[in-house]
């Protein structure tokens, strides 16, 4: 009855439009009241004991980084290495259109963020050379979701954050499935645009632009490398993210001034004043619902339900699809992650193969109607009709299924290069 009475009262605020932050408190203050012997002292108790942990300094760190790279000349860089390898390609922007977002986000970690970076250059360049308008807001919105699964990935840390996984571990299952995802959504590019004229390849255009990029291109190698070398955690490759913008912005690029870090700096602030708080809430959440078993006595309950492995991960992705299509990926690891693990794992799957299926999933609900973040931001950011958006992302909301379904069935391609 308690759960109930739970779910009534989040589907009451639902529909009364509210936010996710009181949406949450309101679930955080029910449930220490039912389930922690009434006493709401202890939310703020577990409000501090939920932030208090230094991996959640990553998420503010990779946030101001890639607002740097977006604001200076790093993103651009990068696209001009991606087109002069690609022109002599029959529909090569689109191709670079694909890589460029796939490289971005490496730096970035946040879909926004690459979508906004590389579509503020990239789309006026497409339709200039004559490709379609559906198909430039829907390879934009779509391969702008690869900051999601490739590392570092922000949703990737709250998943380690809340369910206590390896962040580094989680990070390299990340490559395979993000590798993948791109070399489908580029495969398509190509058949969709071989009626477009190539130019041809320029060893000088390259050169140049690899000499112009060499400081950009070092990035996603300085981080990455020294993540997975042990040299440095993740927290701190957000901070070396961060100095190593800063340093090549100001001193080697120049393209930004010291006084150009108020504007970034307020933008990234309003940005996480709205992310922090649900985190911390939804730990907290976390922290007594472990605390009572609940996670373990709904895996038994479930258990109990469906024996086989196969139809618990058809009905956890459907739900998961659902899920992406309604909450922001944030919120929805925080909250369920840590419910749905220890279920997952009563039926033998792994928990960082787990973290990745949950990623993908929520990662295709960024380009789902009705509220995917992805659509909304093409249709601020390239000032089109909502509708024609939805439209142009449903052939690659088909290819990313397909391979959300090779991530589930095939464990190896998550776990391949972890184990």
């Amino acid at each position: 009855m308690e759960v109930l009475l739970l779910a009534g009262l989040v589907l009451l605020l639902l529909s009364l439009r509210q936010s996710v932050i009181l949406i949450l408190f309101a679930a955080a203050a029910y449930v220490h009241f039912v389930w922690g012997d009434g006493e709401l002292t202890y939310l703020i108790e577990d409000l501090w004991t939920s932030v208090n942990r230094e991996v959640l300094l990553a998420i503010p760190m990779f946030v101001l980084a890639g607002n740097i790279m977006t604001r200076g000349s790093i993103a651009r860089r990068l696209i001009d290495i991606m087109r002069a390898l690609t022109q002599w390609l029959p529909g090569g922007l689109a191709v670079c259109t694909i890589l460029s977002c796939a490289v971005f986000a490496a730096l970035s970690g946040s879909s926004p963020v690459t979508l906004l970076a590389v579509g503020s250059i990239m789309y006026p360049a497409l339709i200039a050379q004559g490709y379609p308008k559906k198909f430039s807001l829907g390879a934009l919105a779509s391969a702008g979701t690869l900051g999601i699964v490739i590392p570092p990935s922000i949703p990737l840390i709250l998943y380690g954050i809340v369910t206590e996984q390896s962040i580094v571990d989680l990070f390299l299952a990340g490559i395979v499935p993000g590798l993948l995802l791109t070399v489908v959504l580029t495969a398509y590019s190509l058949f969709h645009n071989r009626h477009i004229e190539a130019f041809p390849f320029e060893v000088r255009q390259l050169g140049r632009a690899l000499k112009d990029g060499v400081f950009a291109l070092m990035t996603p190698a300085i981080l990455l490398g020294g993540i997975y070398s042990g040299f440095f955690s993740a927290t701190e490759a957000a901070a070396v993210a961060v100095g190593y913008a800063v340093l090549v912005e100001i001193f080697i690029h120049r393209e930004l001034q010291p006084r150009d870090f108020y504007g970034i700096a307020v933008e990234t602030s309003r940005l996480l004043g709205t992310l922090l708080p649900i985190v911390a809430i939804a730990l907290s959440i976390n922290l007594l619902l472990t605390a009572e078993r609940i996670p373990q006595e709904l895996a038994v309950w479930m258990t109990s339900l469906v024996d086989s492995p196969f139809a618990f991960l058809v009905i956890l992705n459907i739900f998961l699809l659902i899920v992406g299509c309604l909450v922001d990926i944030g919120a929805a690891i925080l909250i369920l992650a840590p419910i749905l693990l220890p279920i997952a794992q009563a039926y033998g799957i792994d928990p960082i193969h787990f973290g990745i299926i949950m990623v993908v999933n929520l990662e295709i609900g960024y380009i789902t109607p009705p509220i995917g973040l992805n659509l909304i931001v093409a249709m601020t950011a390239f000032k089109e009709d909502f509708l024609l958006i939805c439209r142009s992302v449903l052939p690659f909301i088909a290819l990313m299924v397909f391979v959300l379904i090779l991530v589930v069935w095939i464990p190896g391609l998550s776990l391949w290069l972890v184990r």
